[in-house]
């Protein structure tokens, strides 16, 4: 018999983060969307919670809630925010914000799932991050907390890997998503310069990353941990500029 698990994904309810949640559904996974709004789709395996991750204590709060009602086996903290800003116009708000969204909020959700993984000695804990945290223009506080991700992820691979559970990173390139179209208008000559500059030749789609997920996510993917993988098109070798 299959042992279908059950996985919460922060930022489900669009983008990236729908499009793994889909995936696991078709599977017959159980999925836990948590973001800032309830999916406007629905599946019996599918429950959802909305709560701001940018405020610790609506995140103690549900991270408390959620370990309450569901065993969890897998997390992927995939939401995020980017606030552009080139250095001078950095504001104090945004590294409040993004260090808690990209930092703050999967330790606290981590840590109230925890000793159910630790109990099972089976898991799989996965940080969607970011090709710029290499370095980006206008990405200061966004490049810095992503990269902060890395730094968890290989601090927490060898703390947990006795319990068996692994923890990894997805770092994408550009992905047409809703996130991607706030800051490149959507068809403009921006998002083909922007293309023609990707090593494969076009932007990444979010099943792009979705299958990533599920690599990591697999049962036999159980020897690989504290990795950073760039499903970036190439763009971790030569960077997006001109």
């Amino acid at each position: 018999m299959m042992n279908y698990k059950t996985t919460l994904i922060t930022g489900g309810n669009s983008g990236i983060g729908a499009q793994i949640a889909k995936n696991l559904l078709i599977k017959g996974e159980k999925v836990i969307s948590l973001g800032l709004a309830i999916p406007n789709w629905n599946h019996k395996n599918l429950t959802s919670y909305e709560a701001d991750l940018t405020d610790k204590d609506q995140t103690k709060n549900i991270a408390n809630k959620i370990s309450s009602e569901h065993k969890v086996d897998n997390i992927i903290h995939n939401a995020g925010m980017i606030k552009p800003n080139l250095l001078p116009d950095v504001e104090e708000n945004d590294m409040d914000q993004l260090t808690q969204l990209h930092l703050a909020a999967p330790i606290l959700l981590t840590q109230a799932i925890l000793p159910n993984m630790k109990k099972n000695k089976t898991g799989r804990i996965i940080f969607v991050s970011s090709r710029a945290s290499m370095g980006m223009q206008t990405r200061s506080v966004y490049s810095a907390t992503k990269a902060g991700i890395h730094g968890l992820a290989r601090t927490w691979a060898l703390e947990l890997a006795e319990s068996q559970i692994t923890v990894n990173v997805i770092a994408p390139g550009p992905i047409l998503t809703q996130n991607f179209w706030d800051l490149v208008p959507k068809n403009s000559e921006l998002e083909d310069q922007i293309s023609n500059n990707i090593p494969i030749g076009r932007i990444g789609k979010a099943d792009d990353v979705a299958n990533a997920v599920e690599f990591f996510l697999s049962e036999t993917s159980g020897f690989v941990t504290g990795q950073v993988l760039y499903v970036c098109g190439g763009t971790s070798l030569k960077g997006l500029g001109t």
